[in-house]
């Protein structure tokens, strides 16, 4: 994981712990997706955007759409390293990019490619993601921005 722009990308660690392998100790497929969703969390937190206190204000995020590729097992007691890079900034949806990498050789594992939508808490439907928000995404620079069509 590099930076662009000159931006250090965000990235959040994790072990694999027992719960996430099967019986030959190598990390289930659909736990990436756990360990993705974690890193989309913690880069919110990173912002000063708890998801608790969002959902408060009655804003949502959902997962629209997602795509995820494999590359090589991770293991019991592996710590990984998993970023969270949004790459699209629209009026009421982000894109993030991610990716898994084994800290002791970052090799990377897994990579993924996730729309998430901003919705009302009340009714689900789509609603402008907040200008605070906007703003410190677009801070971080890298993510093209739109105004068209959710």
């Amino acid at each position: 994981m590099r930076a662009q722009d000159g931006v250090q990308p965000f990235a959040h660690r994790c072990r694999v712990y027992y719960e996430d392998t099967d019986a030959g100790g190598i990390v289930y497929y659909v736990n990436y997706l756990k360990f993705m969703e974690r890193a989309r969390t913690e880069r919110l937190r990173d912002l000063g955007f708890a998801q608790s206190t969002l959902a408060g204000e009655g804003l949502l995020f959902v997962v629209h759409s997602s795509e995820a590729r494999y590359h090589a097992p991770a293991r019991l007691d592996d710590e990984l390293l998993v970023s969270a890079e949004v790459s699209e900034l629209n009026r009421a949806s982000l894109r993030f990019r991610q990716q898994v990498r084994r800290i002791t050789d970052n090799a990377l594992l897994c990579e993924g490619q996730f729309m998430v939508a901003c919705v009302r808490a009340d009714n689900l439907k789509p609603r402008a993601i907040p200008q605070s928000l906007r703003a410190a995404f677009a801070e971080l620079g890298g993510a093209g921005t739109s105004e068209a069509g959710e």
